[in-house]
């Protein structure tokens, strides 16, 4: 992925995860203690965030690194819930929900 295609997936991506919970750019900005004026900065490729600040955005998000730049999944926060619900059960329930996501989505539209 060239440099300009991963900046633009990223500032997408944060876009799209902040509007989904419903947040003003600068109201996550201020609440990751910072100015007014960060989140926009980097949803308009102005500015890139340095590691430790993604790690505070993904946190405020809910979501991992790994979910962040998972762009085809559209709800990361969920699909991480339902992964650590997962991890609790035992193998056969594990094989048996697999089973029926799997019917899910093989199912006709």
């Amino acid at each position: 992925m060239e440099e300009n295609q991963f900046i633009e997936g990223f500032a997408m991506r944060l876009t799209a995860l902040r509007e989904k919970k419903e947040v003003s750019a600068r109201e996550m900005s201020l609440a990751l203690g910072q100015t007014h004026s960060f989140i926009h900065g980097i949803e308009s490729k102005r500015n890139f965030p340095s590691m430790l600040n993604f790690y505070y955005i993904c946190e405020y998000l809910g979501v991992t690194p790994k979910e962040f730049f998972d762009f085809e999944n559209e709800n990361p926060e969920q699909t991480g819930d339902l992964y650590k619900e997962l991890k609790k059960l035992d193998a056969k329930s594990q094989e048996y929900f697999l089973g029926l996501i799997r019917d899910v989505n093989n199912r006709p539209k």
